[in-house]
C-alpha cells in the first residue's frame, strides 16, 4: 500500500486594502513627474491672462493636465515594466510587485487619457483638449516606444511632452498660442537634459541593466557634465527672452538672473569634479535644477500682478 504524498496547499494572498488599491494606482501615475508639470501651467495661465484668470478654470485645466499627464505616466510604468524589474530605482512600481496586473493599468491608462481631453474639452476648449492628446502621444509614442531604448538623445527630444502643460494653460485661457507661451516652452525643453541628465548619472548602473542608452551609460562622466553646462546655460539664456516678449518686470528680472546663476553654478561644480575624475555630486545639480524651475515659475505667476 502506497503512502499518499500531499502537496503543500498554495498561500492565500490577503485581499489589499482599498486604500492600497488607490495607493497603488496613484504611483502609477507618478505624482511627482505630475507635480512638477503643473507647477509651470498656472504661471503660464497668469501670463496668458496678464493677471488672475477665473478660479473655476484654473482649478478645471490643472485637473485635465494632472489626468493627462497621469495618463503619460501609467502607459510609461506598463510599456517599461520588465527594464522597471531590473532596475533598482523603479522595484517597488505597482506593476513590478505586481500589486496591479498589466491589463488593469493598460485600461487605467486609456481610461485616464481619454478623461483628460474629454474634460479639457467641455471645461476649457477645443484646444487645451488637443494639445492634452499631442502630449500624451508624445510621451507615449515618441519618447516611451520609439527615442528611450533608442538613441542617447531620448530625453531631449521625449522631454518635449513635459513643455505641454505650458501651453495647454496658455490655451486654456486664450484658446491661442502666442510668442510667451513658446518661449516659456523652450525653456522647459532646454532644461529637462539638464534636469535630467545629472539623474541618469546617478542611476548609470541601473539603466546599462535595463539596456536603457541614457547619455550618462554611452558617454564618459566629462561628455555628461559638459552637456549639462551648455543645456544649463541654454535654459538661463532662453529664460531671459521672456523680458521682452512678454513685458517682464523687474521681479521676474531678478529672480530670472539670481536663480539663474545659481543654477549654473551648481551645473560647473559637476563638471569641474567629473574632469577631475571625481563622481561629483549629479543629485546636487537635480534637485538644483528643480528649485530653478519652481521660483522661476513662480516669478512667472507673480510678475503680471505686480505694477512694477
Amino acid at each position: 500500500m502506497s503512502a499518499e504524498i500531499s502537496t503543500p496547499a498554495a498561500p492565500v494572498q490577503a485581499p489589499r486594502s482599498f486604500g492600497r488599491t488607490v495607493k497603488n494606482y496613484v504611483a502609477l501615475t507618478k505624482p511627482r513627474v505630475m507635480e512638477l508639470l503643473l507647477v509651470v501651467t498656472v504661471p503660464a495661465m497668469i501670463l496668458a491672462q496678464g493677471g488672475l484668470p477665473n478660479l473655476w478654470l484654473v482649478l478645471a485645466t490643472l485637473i485635465g493636465g494632472a489626468m493627462s499627464a497621469g495618463s503619460a505616466g501609467a502607459f510609461n510604468c506598463y510599456i517599461d515594466r520588465e527594464a522597471d524589474r531590473v532596475m533598482n530605482r523603479t522595484k517597488n512600481r505597482p506593476l513590478v510587485t505586481r500589486e496591479i496586473s498589466d491589463r488593469n493599468a493598460l485600461i487605467f491608462a486609456f481610461a485616464l487619457g481619454v478623461a483628460s481631453i474629454v474634460w479639457l474639452y467641455f471645461t476649457t476648449n477645443w484646444l487645451a483638449a488637443l494639445l492634452s492628446l499631442a502630449a500624451i502621444f508624445t510621451y507615449v509614442v515618441v519618447y516611451t516606444m520609439w527615442l528611450k531604448g533608442r538613441s542617447e538623445q531620448n530625453i531631449i527630444w521625449g522631454g518635449i511632452a513635459g513643455c505641454f502643460p505650458v501651453l495647454i494653460g496658455w490655451a486654456a485661457v486664450t484658446e491661442s498660442l502666442a510668442w510667451p507661451a513658446w518661449i516659456f516652452f523652450l525653456i522647459i525643453f532646454l532644461w529637462t537634459p539638464a534636469h535630467y541628465w545629472p539623474l541618469s548619472m546617478r542611476y548609470r548602473e541601473d539603466y546599462a541593466a535595463a539596456g536603457v542608452p541614457m547619455l550618462a551609460v554611452v558617454r564618459g562622466r566629462t561628455t555628461v557634465g559638459l552637456q549639462v553646462i551648455l543645456y544649463t546655460w541654454a535654459t538661463v539664456v532662453s529664460s531671459f527672452l521672456l523680458i521682452p516678449v512678454a513685458n517682464m518686470g523687474w521681479t521676474y528680472s531678478v529672480v530670472a538672473l539670481a536663480s539663474g546663476i545659481y543654477f549654473i553654478v551648481e551645473a560647473h561644480k559637476l563638471y569641474n569634479q567629473a574632469i577631475r575624475g571625481n563622481e561629483g555630486k549629479p543629485m546636487q545639480v537635480f534637485h538644483a535644477s528643480i528649485a530653478y524651475l519652481s521660483v522661476l515659475s513662480i516669478a512667472i505667476a507673480v510678475d503680471p500682478l505686480l505694477p512694477f
